[in-house]
């Protein structure tokens, strides 16, 4: 008889390297790391452009990544032409230059988006939609309370 094991970080976090290793696979595929892969898809929900400090702001809050990281991950994507600056056109805070995706980056945050959803599909289905709005609700409350602590760390680390 097997028993469901209780939620707790390492449940979470092995069915989060778990599924991300199923998207490495594509990613790798494509050329694309998993970081670049969030730019991307952080850069086309956006709209027409981001401001690079929004862009930045994103992936640090996201990926628990420093600045640096970031930065060097547009950099890479802008390098490969898959990133392009706006000058003029940042919409983040303090403005500055902005970035759009080219039309290369557009196709291939589509491919990777497709590849994702579809891997979504297969490690979901069968379960009803209340109990996915349920993990959904708890892993969000569990995300929140987690960036509090760590904002909370940083005021104090600032002291």
């Amino acid at each position: 008889m097997s028993t469901t094991p209780t939620v707790n970080g390492q449940v979470i976090g092995q069915a989060h390297y778990a599924s991300r290793a199923v998207l490495e696979r594509v990613l790798a595929r494509t050329g694309t790391t998993f970081h670049q892969s969030l730019a991307l898809n952080a850069t086309a929900g956006s709209g027409e452009a981001i401001g690079r400090e929004q862009l930045v702001a994103r992936m640090t809050g996201a990926l628990k990544i420093d600045s640096a990281t970031a930065l060097a991950v547009i950099a890479e994507l802008t390098g490969a032409a898959l990133l392009e600056t706006v000058p003029g056109d940042g919409r983040g805070a303090g403005g500055g230059d902005g970035l759009r995706l080219t039309d290369a980056g557009q196709a291939l945050n589509r491919e990777i988006r497709a590849a994702a959803a579809e891997i979504a599909a297969r490690l979901y289905d069968g379960f009803s939609a209340d109990e996915l709005a349920t993990a959904g609700r708890l892993l969000t409350v569990v995300t929140a309370r987690a960036n509090a602590e760590l904002a909370a760390g940083q005021e104090v680390a600032a002291r």
